[in-house]
């Protein structure tokens, strides 16, 4: 599936829609509930996981851009809907079935998509928004932004893979910060964390977005997408399993036309001019 245009996923009423709008090789997602600041429905959730799967397998796609409309990115999964069973108890197991192809499949895909994906954050990124937030490669805050984990908070323990993101981000202590005591992080905060890639005043988020998007927009796609791959390898690797990941990685790169130009512009001393292919 090949993204043309500007479409929209879903409905547009209170369920929420997913807006997909395509500038040169650059997808830009957009999720579009600002009255419940996008707050994330099961429609929305499945539209994203169906929007990162097509791109991933998009050969003309060269970076994804994964925002908010409004004044927040995300205030996480929306459950007071989710959990409106008009007084019916759900099924036993229900979260164990679900889950695992809806919130966890779409953090999945984020990590793993051989695409780079930039995450441009304005106020609140809760829960699943906030673990959306630290999913992606490369990540903008406005500096008065707001990063929380509010499971604990809500008497439940935290799921979409925020045990496994935190500890890697920012280490143990700071992860049991937010995600034991619910503490909140701003974006500036954030940032010297190492939870996200940068922070800015906010009304500099949309440009600062835009610089790195065309940055990761002109390079070698393939050579980002496989470095990429074995970076998220490397975390639960030994270093020689990591080292061999690495040279069956590099086999490949090496016969991209993009590694034949940048051995050219190095000889002509000059910028290369990836088309990532």
């Amino acid at each position: 599936m090949a993204f043309r245009g500007d479409d929209r996923v879903g409905d547009d009423g209170d369920a929420g829609a997913v807006r997909q709008t395509r500038s040169g090789a650059v997808l830009t997602v957009t999720l579009d509930r600002p009255a419940r600041r996008n707050s994330l429905s099961h429609d929305m959730v499945d539209d994203l996981v169906t929007l990162f799967t097509a791109a991933a397998t998009d050969d003309s796609l060269r970076a994804v851009h994964l925002t908010g409309g409004g004044g927040d990115f995300c205030a996480g999964a929306d459950w007071v809907a989710t959990n409106n069973n008009d007084g019916r108890r759900p099924r036993t197991g229900d979260l164990t079935r679900r889950i695992p192809h809806t919130a966890n499949r779409l953090v999945e895909l984020i990590t793993t998509v051989q695409l780079p994906v930039v995450c441009s954050v304005r106020g609140w990124a809760a829960g699943l928004g906030c673990n959306l937030a630290l999913a992606a490669d490369f990540t903008v805050a406005g500096t008065d932004a707001t990063l929380w984990e509010p499971f604990v908070d809500r008497g439940f323990s935290p799921d979409s893979g925020a045990t496994w993101l935190l500890p890697r981000l920012a280490g143990v202590t700071r992860a049991k910060r937010m995600l034991l005591l619910g503490e909140k992080v701003s974006g500036a905060e954030a940032a010297d964390w190492g939870l996200i890639h940068q922070a800015t005043a906010p009304e500099d988020v949309d440009a600062a977005t835009e610089d790195l998007l065309a940055r990761l927009a002109s390079g070698p796609t393939v050579a980002i997408g496989l470095a990429k791959q074995a970076i998220n390898y490397g975390l639960h690797a030994s270093l020689t399993q990591s080292m061999n990941h690495e040279l069956a990685s590099l086999e490949l790169s090496c016969r991209t036309k993009d590694f034949k130009e940048g051995l050219a512009a190095f000889r002509d001393r000059r910028d290369p001019d990836f088309q990532g292919r």
